[in-house]
């Protein structure tokens, strides 16, 4: 059996590498277009910015390398010019030489990546300061060109992960950066209010955000001088990075007649297979699907490339692995602030049609006699059957152990009384007592069986339809005269039972504090005396006065 590969990163060499420790009789052939393989691409922004001395340290393997070890044959600078899928055979350009030759195959693998999207008006021109991240020579590119030219005055469009990290990175290196984003958050597949979050960051670091805007025009031939947005901006430019996001690179897979599916990537089944036999497709190329939803979807992540490509050299050598579909985890750093999250947004649950509780959850990520720091969690549940939807964590530690553990939990099938019972690590330097996981699970299950949460968005638009609601704020009045919501009453918790005779039991009722524990109580006060309806604002005023201020910003 001869199994040939086309791409030589993440997916590629994996497809590889499990085959030939299935099996030494196969024949393993990979091309590639490129000068690299099996390289990090998630790791050059930090490359770039110094934090990785070196560009070898992303580039741990050569062909070389692999054949020695796997016994693989790598063609880099080789590509895969046209398919023929009857005679099962390929026509390879040697792009050094411009030779072309014919190759065979028995089985094919399409781990053709993703190209990064140039949108216009970049797209009409040649520029020698802008440029996209997306592989080894690229990195080579723009170190040359940083340390010849020295910028100081960056302009990056889009603020997706590679934008947000490239954006770090420069102001590492002393430049002055405006970030240009069409959509009007920043991170778009996030909510927008803990987008939000990340957006005071970057301004508090010193970056300019230029958000539901483009750029319109260029100043410059050869290079760039300067840009002019939709909006009027004029912004001056020593270098600009595209980070717009990436488009599959079907271009092979639809001249033999493979199907693309709904994201626009290569449809594919557990097993990474095809519709056309013999032809597998793996890595940022091929679609995935949700495990919440089970509808396909599209994350080109290099840990999901890895998983797919060892999937398909399993399979391609008579093994049984099966994909078993994506959360859209993922993660960032973004100066000292972490962002994360995991399975489905509050956006998404709206489109997907659920009935869902929404929790805010403020804690310390460890005690705070020790340094603990504020996490920030956003959690879903499915008000009828209690499942984990999803979670989007923020905080300066923590928080990739809390998403792991809301990934991993929600993978199989938790629901949000069982985060409570999990067994977690604890001790004050890692963790508090109870954990901001378990505190997730208890408080979306109480919201969900007795102890209803109110968001601000529904506190705002209860009050914008004129309808009927009293607010009690239960904090001191030193912190209630400082900022409290809009129409609160304040009756400090230590008076509540005293005073609940001047509330309308009848009239539907929300209790805060600052983060959301005394309302809690405050709430249970009230149900106890008899009060119909009573709602806990979640992540109480600090989370609300967050929200006002992302509506004042969008004005």
């Amino acid at each position: 059996m001869k199994i040939v590969i086309i791409g030589s990163v993440a997916a590629g060499t994996s497809v590889a590498a499990k085959a030939r420790r299935n099996t030494e009789e196969a024949e393993i052939v990979v091309y590639d277009q490129g000068k690299d393989i099996s390289y990090s691409v998630c790791g050059i922004p930090y490359q770039i910015g110094g934090e990785v001395e070196s560009i070898d340290e992303l580039t741990p393997r050569n062909t070389a390398w692999f054949k020695k070890r796997y016994n693989v044959d790598i063609f880099t600078e080789h590509k895969v010019t046209k398919v023929n899928h009857e005679t099962k055979t390929l026509e390879v350009l040697d792009v050094v030489t411009g030779e072309t030759k014919e190759d065979s195959y028995d089985v094919l693998v399409l781990a053709t990546g993703a190209n990064p999207f140039t949108p216009p008006p970049f797209n009409q021109g040649a520029y020698n300061n802008v440029f996209q991240v997306r592989n080894i020579q690229d990195n080579r590119d723009i170190t040359a060109y940083l340390s010849l030219k020295q910028p100081k005055k960056a302009v990056v469009v889009g603020s997706g992960f590679i934008g947000l990290e490239m954006t770090e990175q420069l102001v590492h290196k002393g430049m002055k950066v405006t970030l240009v984003e069409m959509q009007d958050q920043v991170m778009p597949p996030m909510d927008a209010d803990m987008a939000f979050r990340v957006e005071e960051h970057l301004r508090a670091h010193g970056v300019r955000l230029l958000l539901s805007d483009t750029v319109k025009t260029i100043d410059g031939e050869s290079s760039v001088k300067s840009v002019t947005t939709t909006k009027g901006e004029t912004l001056e430019a020593d270098v600009v990075f595209l980070s717009v996001g990436v488009r599959p690179n079907t271009k092979l897979a639809k001249q033999i007649g493979v199907e693309i599916g709904t994201t626009g990537a290569i449809a594919v089944n557990k097993k990474m297979q095809t519709n056309v036999p013999d032809v597998y497709a793996v890595g940022d190329v091929a679609e995935s699907f949700s495990v919440i939803t089970g509808k396909p979807i599209y994350r080109p992540l290099g840990s999901t490339a890895n998983k797919m490509g060892r999937i398909a050299g399993d399979v391609i050598t008579g093994g049984n692995l099966e994909h078993r579909g994506v959360l859209g985890t993922g993660i960032f750093r973004i100066f000292d602030l972490h962002v994360g999250q995991t399975g489905l947004t509050e956006k998404e649950a709206i489109q997907e049609g659920y009935e869902y509780e929404t929790l805010y959850n403020l804690k310390p990520d460890h005690a705070e006699y020790l340094g603990g720091q504020e996490l920030t969690i956003k959690a879903l549940a499915d008000r009828k059957t209690g499942l984990v939807l999803g979670a989007q964590v923020i905080g300066k530690g923590g928080v990739d152990k809390r998403v792991d553990v809301l990934a991993t939990a929600i993978t199989f099938g938790a629901k949000a009384e069982d985060l409570f019972h999990l067994d977690l690590a604890y001790a004050p330097p890692f963790a508090t007592t109870k954990d901001p996981v378990l505190y997730t699970g208890m408080a979306l299950d109480n919201a969900i069986k007795r102890n209803p949460l109110m968001t601000p968005t529904k506190i705002l638009a209860a009050q914008e339809k004129g309808e009927a609601i009293q607010i009690i704020d239960t904090r001191s009045k030193k912190d209630y005269e400082k900022s409290h919501v809009k129409g609160a009453v304040h009756i400090p918790l230590g008076e509540l039972r005293i005073r609940a005779e001047e509330l309308d039991k009848e009239v539907p009722t929300v209790t805060y504090c600052n983060k959301g524990v005394t309302g809690n109580a405050a709430q249970n006060v009230l149900i106890n005396h008899g009060f119909k309806e009573v709602y806990n604002l979640s992540g109480g005023n600090e989370n609300y006065q967050s929200y006002v201020a992302m509506l004042d910003a969008i004005k």
